[in-house]
């Protein structure tokens, strides 16, 4: 069948948690989509569905990509080749398909991996979303980078030395996927004398949403998700703007971590 006759494959990236901060151009294409697809964990409910499910039409097509939470490649990778099988059925048939990834489909986003096997064969579009990143600047109010800064994105599984020399080389740092790597992290962040200068973020935009000063925050493994946003760059302004935010008489982040000192 030509490209004109089939579906188009839609990438939705439909942000950090909060529903309101899907784009109004997601919302339209998944309102319009006959069959939608997402990830999903084997062992609960699949997020990205979560955050979008008022919009899904009670009419769609669900088409669940169920994933074995583990390291290793396979069998995650022999499930995107039975689903995007599946998928590529429903564009072959002139269905348009939105597959809907949490945070940005491209901004190490489940997405890509339908995108690698489905993107050469059929028409797509990519639809930008808020990644968590950019909603826990908003969340902590502090901005990420500013001017000449450079901001370096580093994995937390990383060893010690590849996140110290990133650490190192960078202004500002946001350290994803963090987890059960916290108490490592945390002790590397010590180490190197920037606890002072680095957030704890968990589960931003949602209603259990919890942040605060990582050294206010136990050395013990963080949820799934979560992240730490780190500054040192040379803007002074930033770092006085964040002293003053947290130092604000009774300001709290959340329950639990206590005020901000």
């Amino acid at each position: 069948m030509s490209a004109a006759h089939t579906g188009t494959l839609y990438g939705l990236g439909v942000g950090p948690g909060d529903p309101e901060l899907i784009t109004l151009k997601a919302h339209r294409i998944l309102q319009a989509c006959p069959v939608v697809s997402y990830p999903a964990p084997d062992t609960g409910p699949s997020f990205a569905r979560a955050i979008a499910a008022q919009f899904i039409p009670d009419t769609a097509i669900e088409v669940p990509i169920v994933v074995p939470m583990k390291v290793a490649r396979f069998p995650a990778q022999a499930v995107y080749d039975t689903v995007c099988e599946t998928l590529a059925q429903h564009l072959l048939a002139g269905r348009d398909v939105a597959v809907l990834c949490e945070g940005d489909p491209f901004f190490y986003g489940s997405f890509m991996y339908v995108y690698e096997r489905l993107g050469p064969r059929f028409p797509c579009e990519i639809v930008p979303g808020i990644s968590s990143m950019m909603a826990g600047g908003a969340a902590i109010q502090r901005p990420l980078a500013a001017r000449n800064d450079v901001l370096t994105v580093l994995p937390a599984p990383l060893d010690d030395g590849h996140l110290e020399a990133g650490i190192a080389a960078s202004d500002a740092v946001c350290f994803i996927k963090v987890g059960r790597h916290l108490p490592r992290l945390r002790a590397l962040i010590e180490r190197m004398g920037l606890m002072d200068r680095a957030s704890y973020l968990e589960r931003i935009s949602l209603g259990e949403q919890r942040l605060a000063p990582l050294a206010q925050v136990p050395a013990d493994p963080a949820p799934y998700f979560s992240m730490v946003l780190l500054y040192k760059g040379a803007e002074a302004w930033i770092e006085t703007l964040w002293r003053f935010h947290i130092g604000r008489k009774g300001q709290r982040f959340n329950p639990g971590f206590g005020p901000f000192v």
